[in-house]
């Protein structure tokens, strides 16, 4: 009985771990189900804001790659690594007058860090008003 019970504990245990999407449009091994992503919105360009957003990633650690995704508007994507978190970074236009950013951050193992998310967009704000 009680090895039927570890198997249910550890079917559960598995099921629970899994791929959730990145704000970048791929998949990434972490905890579903949880909030793991902070969004921003700003009257200035896309590109003002992607430039802003890659300043932030290099000062506070390191920028891995730049995408664009194309598709119903353009979507403007980054991925860091800052204090060894992964760090995905989407800058989208929202309308003529607006674009939006969303911050979102992982741990290795796959578990969200708000603060840092918050810390990154507040952060990509103050590069927009100097």
């Amino acid at each position: 009985m009680n090895m039927k019970f570890l198997a249910v504990i550890a079917g559960a245990a598995v099921l629970a771990a899994g791929c959730v999407g990145t704000v970048n449009g791929n998949k990434t091994a972490a905890v579903p189900f949880v909030k793991d992503r902070i969004e921003g919105r700003y009257e200035r360009s896309p590109a003002q804001i992607y430039e802003a957003a890659k300043a932030v990633i290099i000062f506070n650690g390191t920028l891995i790659s730049e995408s664009t995704l194309h598709g119903t508007n353009n979507v403007l994507a980054l991925k860091g690594k800052v204090n060894q978190r992964n760090v995905w970074v989407s800058v989208l236009p929202v309308d003529a007058k607006v674009s939006a950013v969303t911050v979102q951050a992982r741990t290795s193992a796959g578990g969200t860090d708000l603060l840092l998310c918050h810390e990154l967009e507040k952060q990509i704000a103050l590069k927009l008003v100097r």
